[in-house]
C-alpha cells in the first residue's frame, strides 16, 4: 500500500468511526487495527469513551493493542483522569489488554475505589494483570477493603482478581472472614472457595458461604 492509499484508507476508517451505524463503526475500527497507524490512536481513545455499543468498544480495545504500546500507554494512563466514566473504565481495560507494567503506577487507591462500578471493576483487573512481583499482598489489601461491594457481576469481578493474586490473597481473606459485615464475610469465604477450587461456581460458594455462617451463629455452632 503506498502513502497515498495508506492515507485514503485511515482517512476513511477515521470518518467511519463517526458513523451512525454501529456496524460501519464496528468495520472502521477492524479497518484501523489491521493496518496500525500512529496517527489513529487519539481517535480511537475518544472514540472508547463514547461508544455505546460493546462489541465495538471491544474492537476499539483491540486496535489499540495492534498499536505501540509506548504510543498507546501514556494517552491511555491521561485518560485515566477522565471526568468521564467510561472513558476511565476504558483505558483501563484497554491498559489490562497491553499488559505493559508501566502503567502499574497509575493503577491509583482512588481508581481502585472508584464510586462508577464498570471503573472500579476494570481498575482490579488492570491491577491483577500488572502488580510488579511482590507487591501482590498490598494490592490484595486495597482489594479486600471491597469486599462485600455491590451486586453478584461486581463481587464476582472482585474475586476473579483476588484469585488472580494467588496465595498472598489469603490472609486478607482470612481476616475479612471474621468482619462484623455479614456481605463481607460471605464474600470472602467464597473468594477463599474459589481460590482453592477454580471450578467451583460463584453462585454456589456464596450460598456455601451463607451456610457456614448461619451454622457458626446457632448456638453450639463452630
Amino acid at each position: 500500500m503506498t502513502t497515498v492509499e495508506q492515507d485514503t484508507h485511515t482517512a476513511r476508517a477515521l470518518q467511519g468511526l463517526e458513523d451512525s451505524r454501529s456496524s460501519v463503526r464496528l468495520r472502521a475500527a477492524l479497518a484501523i487495527g489491521s493496518s496500525p497507524d500512529a496517527r489513529t490512536v487519539e481517535k480511537l481513545i475518544e472514540r472508547c469513551a463514547l461508544e455505546p455499543e460493546f462489541f465495538v468498544r471491544e474492537m476499539l480495545t483491540w486496535a489499540l493493542t495492534r498499536h505501540a504500546a509506548s504510543v498507546t500507554v501514556p494517552r491511555l494512563v491521561a485518560e485515566l483522569r477522565s471526568g468521564r466514566a467510561q472513558a476511565r473504565s476504558q483505558a483501563l481495560h484497554t491498559l489490562s489488554k497491553i499488559g505493559e507494567r508501566q502503567a502499574w503506577p497509575a493503577i491509583t487507591r482512588a481508581l481502585l475505589y472508584d464510586r462508577d462500578e464498570e471503573v472500579a471493576r476494570s481498575a482490579w483487573r488492570a491491577a491483577a494483570a500488572l502488580v510488579p512481583e511482590g507487591e501482590e499482598p498490598e494490592l490484595a489489601g486495597a482489594l479486600a477493603a471491597q469486599l462485600g461491594r455491590g451486586g453478584r457481576e461486581t463481587q464476582l469481578s472482585l474475586s476473579r482478581a483476588m484469585i488472580t493474586l494467588g496465595e498472598a490473597a489469603l490472609p486478607v481473606l482470612h481476616a475479612a472472614m471474621t468482619d462484623l459485615d455479614p456481605r463481607v464475610r460471605h464474600h470472602a469465604v467464597a473468594t477463599e472457595r474459589l481460590l482453592r477450587d477454580p471450578d467451583a461456581g460463584f453462585e454456589s460458594a456464596i450460598e456455601e458461604a451463607k451456610r457456614v455462617a448461619a451454622l457458626q451463629d446457632q448456638p453450639g455452632g463452630a
